[in-house]
């Protein structure tokens, strides 16, 4: 009987945290020209022209379509933000895509893909 709750609550907690990483929203600010050319936390050099962001937490890889004005698919490649409760930094790049760039923070849609 135990292996068939713990099993249960295992197929609950997976199937809750799938649909929970589906869409949302996220304060988003964007980063640029400081630290263009410099070593990212994953160990590539940032563009800031590039479709990138930072998050604190998701793997690097994890592909999001950020919605503003406009949407745009980025590839997590570095840590942060560091400031406040913002929980996603965008390339210069992708922020402007988007017209993140003339606000600097604002709340944006995001699907993880």
């Amino acid at each position: 009987m135990l292996k068939y709750i713990i099993g249960s609550t295992l197929v609950a907690v997976t199937t809750f945290s799938t649909s929970a990483l589906s869409a949302g929203t996220m304060l988003a600010s964007w980063y640029g020209p400081y630290f263009h050319g410099r070593t990212t936390a994953n160990g590539e050099t940032y563009d800031m022209h590039g479709l990138t962001a930072a998050h604190k937490s998701l793997p690097f890889g994890t592909k999001l379509q950020v919605c503003y004005q406009g949407c745009v698919t980025v590839r997590v490649n570095d840590r942060g933000p560091y400031i406040g409760v913002r929980e996603l930094d965008l390339s210069y790049g992708a922020a402007k895509k988007i017209g993140l760039i003339s606000p600097g923070v604002a709340n944006v849609s995001v699907k993880y893909l």
